[in-house]
């Protein structure tokens, strides 16, 4: 799906409940220059992606109207390339893991989450899918 709204800066959606940890990590994000996007529902994040460049998703398996993984499966299946995820859950399961995995999931981490070792996953996953290239239009 292209994008009109094509962008420079590096975008991350942040799809969790209201417990305070995305607007801590908006603030984090911004003055770095990262553009930050917030979804609190599946559904909310389904429609940010659809409208605007995402470069990665950070999405809690527990939403209303559609958990993290449902989310990401319908990216996958609307979207040519995905932008890579972060899973965020309050338990975490072998089978959670399984599936995570077979989705490709970048990373999955406990919540509550610790918002160093979130920093660092981001940078790890911008540093892996789009190692020397900046994330333009249709990547």
């Amino acid at each position: 799906m292209e994008h009109e709204n094509c962008q420079n800066r590096l975008t991350v959606l942040l799809a969790d409940e209201p417990d305070g940890t995305s607007v801590t990590m908006c603030r984090l994000l911004e003055p770095l220059g990262v553009q930050t996007l917030v979804a609190r529902t599946g559904r909310e994040a389904l429609d940010l992606v659809r409208s605007q460049l995402v470069h990665v998703v950070v999405l809690d398996v527990h939403m209303p109207q559609l958990g993290g993984l449902q989310a990401l499966r319908l990216m996958r299946e609307m979207m040519k390339t995905p932008p890579p995820a972060i899973l965020l859950a309050d338990r975490l399961s072998n089978n959670l893991l399984r599936e995570a995995l077979s989705m490709d999931v970048f990373s999955v981490m406990p919540k509550p989450v610790e918002l160093n070792r979130l920093l660092d996953s981001i940078a790890r996953v911008i540093k892996r899918h789009y190692e020397s290239r900046w994330p333009v239009c249709g990547n």
